[in-house]
């Protein structure tokens, strides 16, 4: 099966496999998995910050900075597409006691700084207290740009607010931005990055801050029943994802790229190119026949995820072969209508 789906379901590679099975391990609750150990110094070295946390999930990662920033009763500012707030199940509430304000997203994917300044709360006893703005990069595919997260870095600054990045697929958007990864994160207070999607990895998120940030969200993953044994065994295929998947992101854009160029040939199908700007394309069904799309291509065994719009994740399990079959596919379905 070839899978469009999303970037979550590459297979580690071999290399990974032959690093997972000969991984040298310990108790990590203890601390003394060094394989761990070693992922995560290389980690906060690698994208400039004191320490590091591996972690399940991203949405793990995610839930730990919000607790770790903010304490009950307290609130922070996102995105009303964000993952943290819409596809996370709730967790910062439900766990956390954090009341999230949500914003809507402007159209690549920023908040607008002056909503965010009208959103924050009266020092007044019947408001919860803004601690926190939590942006995130990629956004569905959208990447903010530099100059963006310098001025959230300045307006959080000014107001006095912490400021995390969901960069789940932070290297995605470096690559995009054509700069180093430290160019983005250099502006956040935290940032979390899944290893376990583009990267390639088949488990696993990081969580980055200072070393105080890291002690206490330690703290909280153990409280949250993240405390993992033998955990090197799935930090060994990260840190090779973490080391070697950035290399090849631009293979996953310019797939992408390729494929929103072939579906705009495709009159059934509503598709700007220009918008797909890393690995996730979106085209709409002009015919309505998402579920019946997605069912043809299954049986060509194809993968994709029905919905308005489609959905398209290019990856490491995926070619330019791969993406000629999806098109091909696709004519042929509309031809049969």
């Amino acid at each position: 099966m070839i899978d469009f789906r999303s970037d979550t379901v590459t297979r580690p590679t071999a290399e990974m496999r032959d690093a997972m099975a000969s991984a040298d391990v310990g108790d990590d609750v203890y601390g003394d998995d060094p394989t761990v150990n070693s992922l995560q110094a290389y980690a906060a070295e690698r994208l400039g910050f004191e320490s590091a946390l591996f972690t399940a999930t991203g949405t793990q990662a995610n839930l730990l900075a919000i607790m770790g920033h903010c304490g009950r009763g307290d609130e922070y500012l996102c995105g009303q597409s964000a993952h943290n707030y819409r596809y996370e199940g709730g967790g910062a509430a439900v766990l956390g006691s954090v009341q999230p304000q949500p914003i809507e997203n402007e159209p690549d994917g920023s908040i607008n700084l002056d909503k965010a300044k009208a959103a924050i709360k009266a020092d007044d006893i019947h408001f919860a207290p803004t601690r926190l703005l939590s942006l995130e990069n990629t956004i569905g595919g959208k990447v903010l740009s530099l100059d963006y997260q310098r001025q959230a870095r300045s307006f959080c600054d000014e107001h006095g607010l912490l400021l995390h990045l969901d960069g789940a697929r932070v290297f995605n958007a470096a690559v995009k931005s054509d700069c180093d990864v430290t160019g983005i994160t250099r502006h956040y207070d935290s940032v979390s990055v899944c290893l376990s999607k583009g990267l390639g990895a088949p488990v696993g998120s990081l969580l980055l801050g200072t070393k105080t940030f890291i002690d206490r969200t330690t703290h909280l993953r153990k409280m949250l029943g993240g405390g993992m044994r033998q955990a090197g065994i799935l930090a060994a295929a990260g840190r090779i994802a973490l080391e070697q998947g950035p290399l090849r992101l631009f293979e996953d854009h310019e797939n992408a790229e390729y494929l929103s160029a072939g579906l705009a040939r495709i009159p059934q199908l509503e598709i700007n190119p220009a918008s797909t700007q890393t690995n996730i394309v979106y085209a709409r069904c002009r015919s309505g026949k998402a579920v019946q799309l997605r069912d043809y291509l299954a049986d060509q065994g194809i993968l994709i995820t029905a919905g308005d719009p489609l959905r398209l994740v290019t990856h490491l399990d995926v070619n330019r072969q791969d993406v000629d079959r999806l098109l091909e596919a696709i004519r042929r379905f509309y031809q049969l209508l």
